[in-house]
């Protein structure tokens, strides 16, 4: 199962996600979201557990409690959304060419 975790202090790791979520289960990963060009974490991360229902118990379990003195928003995570079309390119644009 995949959960959205919110509202993230700026100092959380991927271990000190990790570790919160394993008091509920298996953690097969915990990543923090973090900017491409200053590497500094976007406030939020995933965190995907093996067992469906100990994921469920951890949504319940962790949803509004604190971390690193922020209250944690937890959520099952939405399928991310593509950003290309059939053909692989873009949608909405041009190829950069002006016609004449």
């Amino acid at each position: 199962m995949n959960l959205y975790v919110g509202n993230l202090s700026l100092d959380v790791t991927d271990d000190d996600l990790k570790k919160a979520f394993e008091v509920y289960g298996a953690v097969k990963s915990a990543t923090v979201i973090k900017d491409r060009y200053s590497n500094e974490s976007r406030g939020f991360g995933f965190v995907e557990m093996t067992v469906k229902s100990e994921g469920l118990e951890a949504l319940s379990g962790l949803n509004g409690q604190t971390l690193k003195e922020k209250n944690l928003i937890v959520s099952e995570a939405r399928p991310k959304k593509s950003t290309r079309n059939n053909s692989g390119s873009f949608r909405g644009g041009n190829s950069g060419f002006r016609r004449r």
